[in-house]
C-alpha cells in the first residue's frame, strides 16, 4: 500500500484532481503491476494516446480506455468525480444521497442517482464462502407506518391485501459479515433457501422464536431467544443482526427517505458492503470498493427496467 494514498475526503478530492493520478490508480488495482493488458486480445504491448487518455494495442490495433468493462464504462464523466463519489458512499455510516452528490461534486441530481447504483453494483457480495459458527439470523419489514400514509393510500393498500413494506432476511456472523436478501414473504418455503444458501449447514443458528425459521433444526444447531422476557440468556441474543437493522433502517429512513421496492437489494447491498468493512479505515472500504469495479457494468435502460418491458 503506497503512504501517499489519501486519508480522509478531503486529501481524496486533492489527489484525485489530476486526470493522469486518477487512470494511473486505477489501473494499478485492475491490471498487476499497473500494465494494461488489452481487452480484445490480452496484449501487453501498447502505445498511449495521451491527447485522448487512451491505449492503443499494438497487437490488435484496438483502443481501450481504463474504463472499459467497469462501472464507469461509457460514463463523460471523469475520473476525478467518480472517485470523489466512491469515497462518500463508502464511509458514510447512514449512505449519501443523490442530491448531496450532486451538490459536492457538481453534476446533476439524476446523474448523480445513475452514478450511485452504479457504485452500489460493485458493492455487491461476490464471495461463494458461506456464514459459519455462531450465525444470528432475523427478518425484518422495511418501508413507511400506514398510519403515516393518506387515508386514500391505505384504503388502497387494504383493499389489495397486500403489505405496503418489504420483507428482508439477514444474517450475521458473530464478529464477522453479514448477509442480507429481499424476499417477497417471510413463509418457510421462502425464507428457508436463502438460509440454507448463505449459512454453513451445522452451524450454530440463533434466532428469535419466529415460526419461519422452526424448520432450520435439522440442518442448523438452532438457538432461540424470547424477545417477550429476554434479549440476552448468556450468549444467546440477536444483538448483532438487530445493530445491522439499525443501520439499514437508519440510512432508508434518514438519508434515502422513500426507497422503490424494485431497488431495495441495491440499498441492502451497500449497506452489507459498509457492516463488512467496518473494521478497517476509510482508505481501506475505499480500496476495498475499487477492487470490485471490474466486470460490472450497468446502463440506464437497465436500471429503469426499460430493457425487461420492452
Amino acid at each position: 500500500m503506497r503512504n501517499d494514498l489519501p486519508k480522509t475526503l478531503q486529501d481524496a478530492i486533492v489527489f484525485f484532481s489530476d486526470h493522469m493520478v486518477c487512470i494511473n490508480f486505477v489501473a494499478s488495482l485492475r491490471w498487476a503491476d499497473g500494465e494494461p493488458v488489452c481487452p480484445n486480445c490480452a496484449g501487453k504491448e501498447h502505445s498511449f494516446l495521451s491527447t485522448r487518455l487512451i491505449w492503443k494495442c499494438k497487437a490488435c490495433k484496438k483502443q481501450f480506455s481504463v474504463k472499459y468493462n467497469t462501472i464507469f464504462e461509457d460514463s463523460p464523466l471523469g475520473l476525478d468525480k467518480w472517485l470523489t463519489a466512491i469515497w462518500m458512499i463508502a464511509n458514510c455510516k447512514n449512505g449519501v444521497s443523490s442530491y448531496e452528490i450532486h451538490r459536492a461534486i457538481g453534476i446533476t441530481q439524476k446523474s448523480a442517482w445513475f452514478m450511485l447504483h452504479r457504485i452500489r453494483l460493485a458493492m455487491q457480495a461476490g464471495s461463494f464462502e458461506k456464514l459459519s459458527g455462531e450465525v444470528e439470523a432475523d427478518s425484518a419489514y422495511i418501508g413507511g407506518l400506514s398510519k403515516n400514509m393518506h387515508k386514500a393510500k391505505r384504503e388502497e393498500i387494504y383493499l389489495r391485501g397486500k403489505s405496503h413494506q418489504t420483507k428482508v432476511v439477514g444474517m450475521v456472523e458473530r464478529k464477522g459479515k453479514a448477509r442480507a436478501r429481499v424476499v417477497s414473504n417471510l413463509k418457510r418455503p421462502n425464507l428457508n433457501p436463502v438460509i440454507l444458501e448463505n449459512v454453513e449447514r451445522g452451524s450454530t443458528l440463533i434466532t428469535d422464536e419466529g415460526v419461519e425459521f422452526s424448520q432450520l433444526q435439522a440442518d442448523y444447531v438452532r438457538e432461540t431467544v424470547n424477545h417477550s422476557i429476554e434479549y440476552v440468556r448468556g450468549n444467546i441474543h440477536t444483538n448483532s443482526i438487530e445493530n445491522f437493522w439499525s443501520l439499514l433502517k437508519r440510512s432508508i429512513k434518514g438519508t434515502y427517505v422513500s426507497v422503490a421496492p424494485e431497488h431495495l437489494q441495491k440499498y441492502v447491498e451497500e449497506q452489507t458492503f459498509r457492516f463488512n468493512e467496518r473494521k478497517g479505515k476509510d482508505q481501506d472500504r475505499f480500496i476495498a470498493l475499487l477492487e470490485s469495479i471490474s466486470g460490472k457494468r450497468l446502463t440506464y435502460q437497465q436500471l429503469i427496467g426499460y430493457e425487461t418491458n420492452h
